[in-house]
């Protein structure tokens, strides 16, 4: 009977996933896609337990198919896109069709999130760092397309890959954050100069908190190929604007970084070893 064929191997795909499922998966790998046009793109995350099986090809082509499907989704959120069906077997879910990549590689899998980008007033520019360890998009709106100001884009997906930044510019920075920050600040100010009045320590915290925000805004951090070594990520695209009389505006990026924040299981190898030895 072929429906209880497939419903078996199903049901085995599943239990292997389940049983495989406490085993902590922070390798893999973030892919970017763009539409042709560039108005569309999409990053994903997809985990494995390993980097051996993360350079393998069926796994990297799994998640390209993945990708593919992010791409195209409506769903708000990473449980929504799981119950949906799999654009490749519309007879599986997404979950289940991780379960039965699970099943033939071997190994826990987790597609952990993934973020849509749309600019209809220009593009999207996407990077890929280390071969799928950090993904990164960036909305550019701009009047002119060319590779020029293309090449800037890249520029400018290629440093908040490097540099790591938490927001575009200091605008998105949460109050709360900063009160927080001014908070801590101006403790330690008051340790390191315990006589000195609050006009002094509010200066010290402000400029403290200016270089901060310097360090964290992808906008106003120093940009890595700055041939006087100050020129600012913001100067930069203002200079490339200027250069191809474009309005151009970077509207936001993100950036994702496989296994970022998952607690990873640290292995002794002598002592797993041992234990494997029965000593």
């Amino acid at each position: 009977d072929m429906d209880k064929a497939v419903e078996f191997l199903r049901e085995k795909g599943l239990a292997t996933a389940q049983k495989k499922a406490s085993r902590i998966a922070a390798e893999g790998l973030c892919k970017t896609l763009v539409t042709e046009d560039g108005k569309k793109a999409v990053v994903v995350e997809v985990n494995a337990e390993t980097d051996f099986v993360a350079k393998n090809e069926k796994f990297q082509s799994y998640v390209a198919d993945v990708a593919a499907q992010a791409l195209n989704t409506t769903a708000a959120d990473i449980d929504a896109f799981l119950a949906e069906a799999w654009a490749l077997d519309t007879t599986k879910t997404v979950k289940e069709a991780l379960a039965a990549q699970i099943a033939v590689i071997g190994e826990n899998m987790n597609i952990r999130r993934f973020a849509q980008v749309e600019e209809q007033n220009g593009f999207i520019a996407s990077y890929t760092h280390m071969g799928g360890k950090i993904g990164v998009l960036v909305d550019v709106e701009t009047d002119v397309v060319n590779d020029a100001v293309k090449e800037m884009a890249k520029n400018v997906a290629m440093q908040a890959a490097a540099l790591k930044p938490l927001y575009t510019n200091d605008s998105e920075v949460d109050a709360d954050y900063i009160a927080k920050e001014k908070e801590i600040l101006t403790v330690a100010a008051k340790n390191e100069k315990p006589d000195a009045n609050d006009k002094i320590i509010n200066g010290m915290v402000m400029g403290r908190i200016k270089k901060e925000l310097k360090e964290i805004c992808l906008l106003d951090q120093v940009y890595v190929k700055a041939e006087d070594g100050k020129q600012s990520v913001a100067q930069y695209v203002a200079q490339v604007a200027k250069e191809n009389g474009a309005k151009i505006t970077v509207k936001k990026f993100v950036r994702f970084e496989t296994g970022e924040g998952i607690e990873k299981k640290e292995e002794n190898f002598a002592e797993e070893v041992a234990k494997q030895m029965g000593q």
